[in-house]
């Protein structure tokens, strides 16, 4: 049975048992920063396990692409050389929220896998475990499945804390997570391995097929499990490790899918085909990581998810070399990729030529970064060193994008060290300051469990409400007094919370007038999905739960807000218009001052593209066109032609926001009633965030306006300073920089004579060593070209001689040496100009006759220089 026609089955089984047939999510998970990829099948249901979002349905089934490949859930260096580990691999699952819990999902498990309709797997070929402590499981695979208790394993704790069992699932360290029954396929005494829980449990007899989680609790971060509001249900099988069973395999690279990949794998690197050579398993195990995430719109670069992206990339081609392929070869597997996988996900087709176009630019990128690390490497080793250090393996690693698995096999091969417990306190550091980069999230898991905010602000700028809860310093309270910060949650708010790249609203919270409480909101927050929190400080008065407020918007800067949202949407399409529909949004950030608009793009915009995009949205502010936002199905919101932006989460209902027939968008932003409401739109900047990433800058309405008059000062300011009239700056600034660089011509010239001076001064100073002349002295003020002319000229004077130059600044050294052709059999110029860099901290190199250095020590100069003689005579 085919993967292709396993994975149908199961959506197949489980729509006839109710369940909604629901499309895998992005690898990227939606409005999550606890996970970086999407990791496992329920990670789109997360909210729903919380209690935070609500579907149509209490049931459903997915085949869900999942990412393994960095932070807590990196299968990456097990790749190639294990028969089941993958960075992507697909994973079945079946859910249920608040709907049937174990008895249910237990039996259902079993009658898809042994029923001769389905999966028709020999049940005496099964065997479970549950939790240690979960006796209700156990009695239903017992008393009513009818499973034999010794094929039943309790497993308890078995990873050195509460609740670290291989039974007891977590998706991370905080949230959803509950106890769970596992089901195993046995291959056969042929295969080495002993059954789950025993020593030798690791082999590859027991195979786990099935992993059925019973969703009960939610962790936070302080460790504390919260019961969920309903019991449910997450499971997840992986559809490579049941394909194997399906096709009497012992390994995942021998199912039909991968066959494929590694025979193309095997052509492009020119190797025969065999499907136990690691290199080929890792090669057709990246194809399919690389290729979906350029899918879903991650690009190669050198932070975040598009790190992880680089060095999957990195670790392929590497692969290709250690097969002996060192042209280009990765990105010609795309199309072998699209074949096998594209049906069930057509996205690998209908982006094809991106993906290739992107893999193929990290491919010819990497030729470069190889190179260059290497160099690194070899200078890092230099001197007969016997380890290398962690420093500079995590800086190969993080700043050259040079693989420390890379680092750590050619350390291998020189039978060298590697330092990796500095490396892992490197990498330790720097994921700290990522944690402290991505702010405070004290009021992250606030137990709330109150009536949700209904939002007005579309149409209202002050509502009454009544306070819901109160917060101050993540904790909940029951007042606030003058003075006091904290978070005020209501029943109903005009103020928007910061989402899709909009900040959210300031304002005031008045009890009475603002007699009896005055509360400054400076940032408006979800707390939950549909949870609004107002930060801030009561400026007078007390604040009450149950108090009856005004709240109103600060509206001068909600105005000022809304044109730049409204502009990005503008912004989005002509940059579409004018650069190509590969244009993908990859964040924004819109507030009163300007919107800041990501986007995936080669290069740079061009000075001539970037006024076209302003003249594009200029003129469909100009139109005046109407602005409309209506409620509907996602789905029917993207047949519609809707866009979906970058970093939102949507529902079973969305709001479509359309400006004319010029943009169609998701977005839940507050926006102006017609597009001439924005003013006037100026860019401001434009220019690289990362590898692939492009970020332009602009303004609008008064915020336009402003930047207009503050570059007319500057260009009025300009004029008086070039003593020139309007039209003229131009023509006058080319006027400086011709003189400019006349009077640096004759500043040369003047020092050369000066140098020249100097250079029949020191012939004098020159002292004999065994026939040769040696001179070595200082040259103020000399740069590098005066000293190399000096050397030649003193050479030539001197006939068979070695010559050491040097000048000085406040923090570094130059130096030349110079030997005369006559004795460079003897003498080398680079181990000459070395002997005297190394005594001012410094290396340099050149040829055997001339060769320059610098250091950072010059005050060491002086005595470097006296020790010129000795080393000829050394000699």
């Amino acid at each position: 049975m085919k993967s292709a026609e396993i994975r149908q089955k199961f959506l197949d089984f489980f729509a006839s048992k109710g369940h909604s047939v629901v499309a895998s999510s992005s690898l990227i998970p939606g409005s999550d920063p606890t996970i970086m990829f999407t990791v496992a099948g329920m990670v789109q249901f997360k909210d729903v396990f919380l209690g935070n979002e609500k579907r149509a349905y209490t049931r459903a089934v997915t085949s869900q692409k999942c990412l393994r490949a960095g932070g807590k859930h990196n299968d990456l260096e097990n790749v190639g050389y294990t028969a089941r580990h993958h960075t992507f691999f697909e994973m079945l699952g079946n859910f249920s929220f608040g709907d049937y819990f174990k008895r249910d999902a237990i039996s259902y498990a079993w009658e898809f896998l042994t029923s001769p309709q389905w999966l028709g797997l020999p049940k005496d070929k099964l065997m479970v475990t549950v939790y240690a402590s979960d006796d209700e499981a156990f009695d239903i695979w017992n008393k009513e499945v009818g499973v034999p208790a010794d094929k039943i394993v309790r497993i308890g704790d078995n990873k050195g804390a509460p609740y670290a069992s291989d039974n007891f699932w977590a998706m991370g360290d905080t949230g959803p997570c509950g106890p769970c029954t596992e089901i195993f396929y046995d291959h056969g005494p042929e295969i080495p391995g002993g059954p789950p829980g025993s020593p030798d449990e690791d082999g590859d007899r027991y195979i786990e097929i099935w992993n059925n989680v019973f969703m009960q609790f939610n962790r936070d971060e302080s460790g504390t499990m919260h019961p969920l509001p309903k019991p449910s249900v997450d499971t997840g099988m992986g559809l490579e490790r049941l394909s194997a069973v399906l096709q009497h395999v012992h390994t995942n690279y021998e199912t039909d899918t991968f066959v494929a990949l590694l025979k193309a794998a095997a052509r492009e690197t020119g190797v025969p085909y065999n499907q136990e050579t690691p290199s080929l398993k890792v090669i057709a195990d990246h194809i399919r990581a690389c290729a979906f995430l350029v899918a879903d719109d991650v690009l190669p670069s050198n932070e975040g998810r598009g790190y992880v992206l680089r060095r999957i990339i990195r670790r392929a081609v590497r692969h290709g070399y250690k097969l002996g392929q060192k042209g280009m070869f990765f990105h010609k597997l795309v199309p072998d990729l699209a074949a096998v996988m594209g049906d069930a996900y057509p996205e690998l087709v209908a982006k094809q030529d991106r993906i290739i176009a992107a893999l193929k630019h990290e491919e010819e990128q990497f030729a470069r970064t190889l190179e260059t690390g290497m160099n690194l490497l070899d200078k890092a080793l230099e001197g007969g060193k016997q380890q290398l250090d962690g420093k500079t393996a995590f800086t190969l690693h993080s700043t050259y994008g040079f693989p420390i698995d890379l680092t750590a096999d050619i350390c291998r091969e020189r039978n060298i060290a590697l330092d990796e417990a500095g490396y892992q306190r490197e990498l330790a550091d720097e994921q700290e300051r990522g944690r402290k980069d991505r702010g405070n999230t004290q009021l992250a898991n606030v137990e709330y469990e109150g009536a949700d905010t209904c939002f007005e602000g579309y149409v209202e700028v002050s509502v009454d409400a009544k306070v819901l809860a109160l917060y101050k310093e993540g904790e909940a309270v029951s007042s606030l007094k003058a003075g006091e910060a904290g978070v005020v949650v209501l029943d109903n708010t005009a103020f928007y919370a910061e989402g899709g790249g909009q900040v959210g609203d300031t304002g005031q919270i008045a009890a009475n007038g603002g007699l009896n409480a005055l509360f400054d909101v400076t940032d408006t927050q979800k707390l939950k999905a549909a949870v609004f929190g107002h930060h801030g400080k009561l400026a007078r008065g007390s604040l009450n739960v149950g108090d009856a407020v005004t709240a109103t918007i600060d509206l001068h800067r909600r105005q000022a807000t809304a044109r730049n949202h409204s502009a990005t949407h503008l912004l989005h399409a002509a940059l579409r218009e004018v650069l190509g529909k590969h244009v993908v949004q990859k964040g924004s950030l819109v507030n009163s001052e300007r919107t800041r608009f990501d986007f995936a793009h080669p290069q740079a915009v061009t000075a001539e593209e970037m006024a076209r995009i302003e003249q594009i949205v200029n003129h469909v502010i100009a139109q005046n066109y109407a602005i409309s936002a209506t409620l509907m199905s996602y789905d029917d919101a993207i047949r519609a032609g809707a866009m979906a932006l970058f970093g939102e989460k949507y529902g079973d209902e969305v709001r479509v926001l359309k400006m004319g027939e010029f943009s169609t968008e998701l977005c839940g932003g507050t926006h102006v009633h017609r597009t001439g409401d924005i003013g006037f739109f100026k860019i401001v900047g434009e220019g690289g965030v990362a590898s692939g990433i492009r970020r332009v800058e602009a303004v609008t309405g008064e915020g336009a306006l402003q930047h207009i008059q503050a570059q007319e000062r500057e260009y009025r300011a300009a004029l008086g300073l070039l003593k020139a009239q309007p039209g003229e700056v131009a023509h006058r600034i080319e006027q400086l920089q011709a003189d400019a660089r006349t009077l640096e011509k004759e500043l040369a010239k003047l020092k050369s004579k000066l140098a020249g001076s100097q250079v029949d001064a020191l012939v004098s100073s020159a002292v004999e060593v065994d026939g040769i002349k040696v001179l070595a002295a200082e040259l103020p003020d000399a740069d590098a070209d005066t000293l190399k002319d000096s050397v030649s000229k003193l050479k030539d004077q001197l006939g068979n001689a070695l010559v050491v130059l040097a000048s000085r600044s406040a923090d570094k050294a130059s130096i030349c040496a110079g030997v005369s052709a006559s004795l460079v059999g003897r003498f080398k110029a680079g181990e000459l100009v070395n002997h005297v860099a190394s005594q001012v901290g410094g290396k340099g190199g050149g040829r055997p006759d001339m060769a320059m250095a610098g250091g950072t020590q010059p005050e060491n100069l002086p005595q470097a220089l006296a020790s010129v003689v000795a080393y000829a005579k050394s000699k």
